[in-house]
């Protein structure tokens, strides 16, 4: 990775590229850099960046943001959560506080934190009243989790869980024989933790290039240029663009506390729907701490819609792929960061925000074909 941005973009301009190649990156934070880098400006026109499903607050199911929010409202539970879960929005009556936010508002005692460990302390602090840690998340996210119950915690410090892995929906994706995409860059971050093999899959069973990258625009752009030249070559195979972290097997500690504390089950991700194999939760040794077995549900049985998307809003195909986020129907209308109706809207993560941070402010019509056009942002 010792050579520049600018060696990258020379060597990728220099290559004799088809008509169209299109490449997802999985990872929220690759789309940051990405866009706030300017790389889509940067390179050919034929190269088309889509961003994909790498943004866990996008996917966390409606229906665990809402078991957060009615948690939060019970008056003798202390709720925690990172910052960006908090103005998640779920779909509920308009007198009710729609996301944890409006919940904190209303008078619920909501605290947004950083680091896994921040509940602990406030636990601790606040014993013997219970604390409800809401931590939604990928790999990355959801190992520190498994540490921090590793290594013991206050005995009214509860877990409402919702963390998922990054590959399966990429299999899915892959699947379905509606992937869109020649290429892909896999997240430095997950790998890192877990390990590169994990995505062994996609050139192994798919035949599709692939290659790891960091966050970087030289990072990214050998990632790019990596998997161009597999895509003229017609030769798949993984690639590692991010060898200052990313190690065979991972790293070794966080798995074991990841297996140690989490079990991998089916998963339902928002707007997309259950994955096999696609979600954390807590084994039964770690049984007094999961939220669900000790506070009952609070769905009455009287909401519409729950689980699904907001009417309107396209957020679940954009997490796919499938469109780009200045194109869902609701993108810089009824939708915007300052009153954000799909939660790709409201993370730092989420494709939304990013390009609307990335100056695009106007949304354009979807067509029929997949990616029909180079996006701007970025």
């Amino acid at each position: 990775m010792s050579d520049s941005a600018q060696t990258w973009l020379q060597r990728i301009h220099a290559l004799d590229l088809p008509d169209r190649v299109r490449i997802l990156n999985v990872c929220g934070g690759h789309e940051r850099s990405i866009t706030q880098a300017g790389l889509r400006g940067a390179l050919p026109p034929q190269i088309e960046l889509i961003p994909g499903p790498g943004c866990p607050v996008c996917v966390c199911p409606e229906e665990d943001v809402y078991e957060a929010i009615q948690l939060a409202l019970r008056g003798d539970i202390t709720l925690v959560a990172f910052g960006d879960m908090l103005r998640v929005p779920v779909n509920a009556p308009r007198h009710a506080p729609r996301s944890l936010e409006q919940a904190k508002a209303a008078g619920a005692d909501v605290r947004p934190i950083a680091s896994p460990v921040e509940a602990r302390v406030i636990a601790g602090q606040l014993r013997p009243r219970p604390v409800v840690f809401f931590a939604a998340g990928f790999e990355t996210t959801t190992a520190p989790v498994a540490s921090l119950f590793a290594e013991g915690v206050p005995d009214n410090l509860f877990l409402l869980l919702s963390g998922r892995l990054t590959w399966p929906v990429v299999a899915l994706l892959l699947d379905s024989g509606e992937a869109g995409f020649d290429a892909l860059v896999c997240p430095g971050h997950v790998a890192t933790v877990m390990g590169p093999e994990e995505w062994r899959f996609v050139p192994e069973r798919y035949a599709l290039p692939a290659a790891i990258a960091g966050f970087t625009p030289e990072s990214l752009l050998a990632a790019f240029y990596s998997t161009l030249r597999q895509v003229i070559e017609g030769r798949p195979f993984l690639d590692n663009c991010y060898g200052e972290l990313v190690r065979p097997g991972g790293n070794r500690a966080a798995r074991a506390q990841l297996e140690q504390v989490m079990r991998v089950d089916e998963a339902n991700w928002r707007g997309i729907g259950h994955i096999a194999d696609s979600g954390f939760a807590l084994r039964e040794a770690y049984a007094a701490h999961d939220a669900r077995l000790h506070f009952p549900t609070m769905d009455d049985g009287t909401r519409r819609r729950a689980g699904e998307m907001p009417p309107g809003c396209d957020c679940a195909q954009v997490v796919l792929g499938r469109i780009y986020p200045d194109q869902c129907r609701l993108y810089g209308t009824a939708c915007a960061p300052r009153h954000p109706v799909g939660p790709c809207m409201v993370s730092d993560e989420g494709a939304c925000r990013i390009w609307w941070s990335g100056g695009v402010r106007e949304r354009r019509e979807a067509v029929v074909d997949v990616h029909p056009q180079r996006a701007d942002a970025g």
